[in-house]
């Protein structure tokens, strides 16, 4: 990460300590002791601890939910408190509170407007979001209705809604299947190759170290270890070396040289298992291939346009866009100089059986008869053979110029 991002955090707590007191302000509970830690842009941080440990609650201040007991915290170089930062935060709590007799479209659109967006931008996002987390089958049912887990998703596209550039979720995975934890960590890494800043707090292991750049582990309101996943889960008191499947009889001589060089035997070999989400996640793409009918959640939808930096183009954007498109493609049509004869417009009309309206033709006759003038001489003047051709025969004293062809 290059300096000029570490100058500009996003969070920054020093010595960030809450401490709940009962009525007599008696010390209750110290929930956070003196806990120093910053995020900084374009990274996913983790708070990684047991229930109790502290996390919810260095959240909830982050969100200024809570006041700090003493320290200093700011929030894009601002007090939590500060409603103008609230704009650019984006947040999943541990427990989705939603209006159960909203159906997910009125849910993300409720949000919407709370955020100032207009109508046109909720409803695109809307769908985009609603398809993303797989529940376009089931959004006109009412929230009441859901599972947990479909619950849980709705509240991961509330928290998206505003496009934001700090997203704070609190036991994301709760609720949800291997394949929505699945699409869940993905989401979170797409979002921080835009350039997104997540904080993500869980208490389950897999789910921090598959997708956080940095973390701290917390027990008992205090830092316990805080680091790079490398830093925290390298073990340098082992070596591990894979390749192919070998005989026996290889693996002993390799054991015997190993012995003689080093002085050290090994200590178990074994044939190497994959993760029990990757089995889980490849039996239910082969159902799917087969065209198995379900009711749940769907997972296959695509990351929403506006989280990939794909809007569409509007105003003035889409206007010059298409200019450009239109200067750069060479005409598919031969420039003839000439516009369409008037006997081709004839023969389709009366293909489609339309006739002209009785004033057009008598305009056009009269526009096409009428005497003109050219190079500066009297319409008088002008060669008769021309005038001639355009008439059904030689144009009679008294008859008028508008006659009928």
């Amino acid at each position: 990460m290059v300096q000029a991002q570490r100058d500009k955090q996003i969070v920054n707590a020093v010595g960030l300590t809450k401490v709940f007191k009962d009525f007599w302000m008696r010390t209750k509970a110290r929930a956070v002791d003196r806990v120093d830690f910053e995020i900084y842009p374009n990274e996913i941080f983790g708070l990684l601890g047991p229930n109790g440990s502290g996390k919810s609650t260095i959240i909830k201040m982050i969100l200024g939910l809570l006041h700090k007991t003493s320290g200093r915290l700011s929030v894009f170089g601002k007090l939590p408190t500060d409603v103008a930062v609230k704009k650019y935060i984006g947040f999943l709590p541990e427990e989705s509170y939603l209006y159960r007799y909203l159906n997910s479209r009125e849910t993300l659109d409720y949000y919407g407007k709370l955020f100032g967006l207009d109508r046109r931008t909720r409803r695109r996002r809307s769908d985009e979001l609603i398809d993303m987390i797989g529940l376009s089958q089931v959004a006109h049912r009412p929230i009441g209705e859901f599972s947990k887990g479909m619950t849980r998703r709705i509240g991961i596209a509330q928290a998206l809604i505003n496009d934001p550039e700090f997203l704070i979720l609190d036991e994301p995975t709760s609720g949800l299947d291997p394949l929505g934890t699945r699409q869940v960590k993905d989401l979170v890494l797409e979002l921080r190759r835009r350039g997104k800043t997540i904080l993500l707090s869980s208490h389950l292991l897999a789910d921090v170290e598959d997708v956080c750049d940095r973390m701290v582990m917390l027990y008992g309101g205090k830092i316990r270890a805080a680091g790079t996943v490398t830093e925290l889960l390298s073990d340098t008191e082992r070596t591990v070396i894979e390749m192919p499947r070998l005989r026996v009889e290889t693996i002993s001589k390799i054991e015997k040289l190993i012995e003689e060089a080093e002085g050290k035997a090994i200590g178990r070999v074994h044939a190497p298992r994959q993760r029990l989400e990757d089995l889980f996640i490849e039996i239910v793409e082969r159902a799917r291939r087969e065209q198995v009918a379900t009711s749940g959640a769907l997972h296959d939808g695509q990351t929403a346009a506006f989280l990939r930096a794909e809007e569409p183009r509007e105003g003035e954007q889409l206007i010059e866009s298409l200019v450009a498109e239109a200067e750069a493609e060479p005409s598919s049509q031969p420039d003839s100089g000439q516009a369409p004869e008037d006997d081709d417009r004839d023969e389709v009309l009366e293909q489609l059986g339309v006739e002209d309206e009785p004033g057009e033709k008598e305009k056009s006759t009269s526009a096409d008869d009428a005497p003109r003038e050219k190079d500066g001489e009297p319409a008088e003047d002008v060669d008769r053979s021309v005038i001639d051709s355009l008439l059904d025969g030689p144009e009679s004293e008294g008859d008028s110029p508008q006659r009928d062809r």
